[in-house]
Formats: structure tokens, sequence, C-alpha cells
């Protein structure tokens, strides 16, 4: 298909010339999109597995949209990142329904990064708990799963930690979201708000916000955002709103009154995507997970760390969590620069094996550009 020349718009040209060119480039685009799910289905058809080869490749997707980002323009690279998701989203569902387990209900922060990390396109399965998630991908109920790892003012969720020791399960992907509060409401204006639901650690983090633009208005609290969400579109008063990502407005069809109700900016909470394999190739910009227990003699740790230094494995986390299995006996997490499929990485783990009681690798995965 032949493309017309691109030409700077110039002062002369209508709005209506500039309205059929871009109406000509949308033609274009349908068609190369229709091309591109085409090929996608040949993907698809030629996997080897056929129906049990994982469609979610996070390798692959990190080079597509690595690719993709390096074209200049006015789209930056988290606007070209956006609509790539959808596109991914859409290349995964003609070649199979992708089902991905999450912590729910819907319109909360686990649900959003489900989306984020997914796209629409997406057959998305709350749970109520991470375990619940956990068990939801090892059963074969869902594809991949979707947990909260670590939040930058709370720091890990020690459920999780303690879920990865034992399951089979493999991290191949992350993806972190602002922690942003909205307020939401059938309403049109903060002046008719008489009554807040929100979870009450949500209360906590947006009092001082309440407490100025809301004076005197009953804070309620909800088993969950969503929930409150769910509430707020119920009301027929115009008089309740509801706290939560702005994905529960999006959900529900509510107004959003204002944006970043949260008193501390800057709150991150990183999601790991669990799945039945590993991410199996690596991007030059990948991170491994590990999980160990060292013997109980003097400068166990600081040669298992000098294991890594020595083949320029740079260590980017390490946190503790007490094993259970024995008073003062604790296991260590530990984040890695690297793949496992590099073969420093492995010299390093197979020396940090030699000062361990019990190690596991947790997976590896593509990190996405800052």
């Amino acid at each position: 298909m032949s493309r017309p020349e691109r030409q700077p718009a110039t002062s002369a040209e209508s709005l209506g010339d500039l309205r059929a060119r871009i109406d000509a480039l949308d033609e274009q685009l349908a068609q190369l999109l229709q091309e591109r799910a085409a090929l996608s289905l040949r993907v698809g058809q030629t996997k080897n597995g056929g129906d049990s080869a994982p469609i979610f490749v996070p390798n692959r997707e990190a080079e597509v949209l690595a690719h993709v980002q390096s074209a200049r323009g006015p789209l930056d690279e988290h606007a070209l990142a956006t609509i790539y998701r959808e596109i991914l989203s859409t290349s995964r569902a003609l070649q199979r329904p992708t089902r991905v387990a999450h912590l729910g209900p819907m319109a909360t922060f686990g649900h959003q990064a489900a989306v984020d990390r997914f796209g629409s396109a997406a057959e998305l399965e709350p749970c109520q708990t991470h375990s619940e998630v956990f068990s939801s991908v090892e059963k074969g109920a869902a594809d991949y799963g979707l947990v909260a790892f670590e939040n930058s003012t709370e720091g890990p969720v020690n459920e999780v930690l303690d879920r990865l020791v034992d399951t089979s399960l493999q991290i191949c992907a992350e993806v972190s979201i602002p922690i942003a509060h909205a307020l939401v409401s059938r309403a049109s204006s903060l002046e008719t708000i008489k009554r807040v639901l929100c979870h009450p650690q949500t209360a906590g983090q947006t009092r001082l916000w309440l407490a100025e633009h809301l004076p005197g208005v009953a804070v309620l609290p909800s088993t969950s955002n969503g929930k409150a969400a769910e509430l707020a579109a119920q009301d027929t008063t115009g008089t309740v709103a509801a706290i939560g990502p702005r994905i529960a407005g999006d959900v529900y069809g509510l107004n959003v009154l204002a944006d970043n109700v949260q008193d501390i900016a800057g709150n991150v909470t990183r999601f790991l995507v669990l799945a039945r394999s590993a991410s199996e190739a690596a991007t030059g910009r990948d991170k491994t997970a590990v999980v160990f227990s060292i013997r109980d003699r003097v400068g166990a740790l600081r040669d298992l760390a000098d294991a890594f230094a020595s083949n320029a494995v740079n260590l980017s986390s390490i946190q503790s969590r007490p094993s259970k299995r024995r008073a003062w006996d604790y296991l260590f997490f530990i984040e890695l620069d690297g793949h496992v499929a590099e073969e420093r990485v492995r010299r390093a783990l197979a020396r940090a094996e030699e000062h361990t009681v019990f190690l596991k690798v947790l997976g590896s995965w593509p990190v996405a550009a800052e």
C-alpha cells in the first residue's frame, strides 16, 4: 500500500485540509493494524506448544516497546507505551483469551495494575486475597496472577514474600503504579457532597485533604475502595462520594471531582506478574529474584555477597523474613540486575549456592525503562 508523502503543516492549510490529512492517515493506520493482527494470528498458530504455549511473552513485548519508542515526535515514550499496551493486549486476545487473576475487587489498585500491564482485552478475575491469586494460577484457573510486592512507603508485602518461597510459579514481569487517589461521585461538584466512603487506610492517607476541602463531611468506612465506588454509583441523591483509584470512575461511570487527593505524593506500589513458566530470554535490561537461607557461620552473608560482586552482578535489593521453620532462622530475598540466562548470573548463583542451605530462583523478567 503506497503512503502519501508526509509534509509539515503550513499556515496556508485550512482546518479542513488538516482533517483530510488526518482521515487519510487514519485509514492507513486502520489497515496496518488489520495487517498486524493477521500476522499476530499466524504467530499464535506457529508457536511451539500450540494451545499450551505462553501468549504473554514479556521479553518479546519489551523488544516491541523499545523498538516503537525509538520513534521521535510529539508523542513521548509513555504515550507510545500506552497505545501499544492495547495493541499487544488485542493481539494476545486474538491468539487466545488471557486470564489474569488479581487482588480485587474491581475498581481497586490491583485492578488498575492488571489493566496497566495486560490491557483492556484481558479477562480479569478479581480475588479476595493474594493467596487466592497464587492458587488460581497454580491450578490453571488463570494464566497469570498479579500480586502487590512492595510499596514505596510501607515496604514489602509479607504475605507475598512468604508465598513465593513454596510456590512453583515464576515471576515473569512487573508493573509499578502510583497510589494516587481520586474523589468520584455521581455529583458534579464538591458543594453537594455530604458523605464520603472509602477504606479506613485510604481515609488516613487523605485526612488532611478532606479536612481542607470537605470540612464537616462524614467519612464512612467501606470494605474496599472498589465497594465504596459501587455504593457511590448507586446513590441517587448526588450527595455521596467515594475515594479510590481513578479507574473507579471509569468502571462505575462516576465523575472525577478531584484528582490526587492523597496527603503524601510519590507513593508507588510495585506488582509482580506470576506465571507457570519463566520469561526465558534476556533483553539486556532484566532483573532476577532469588530467595535463600545462609549457613550458620561467621562471614556467610559476606561471602555470598562476594559471589555476586566477583561476577559483576549488582544486588539492587535485599530483604529478610523469618523462615518460620525454627526460631531466629531467616530467609533472604534479593533482586539482582541481570537474567538467569546470562553466564555471569549463572556463575554468581552457583558460587552463592555454596554458602546457602537453600536457594531458589523466583524468576527473571524484563524491566521497563524509567
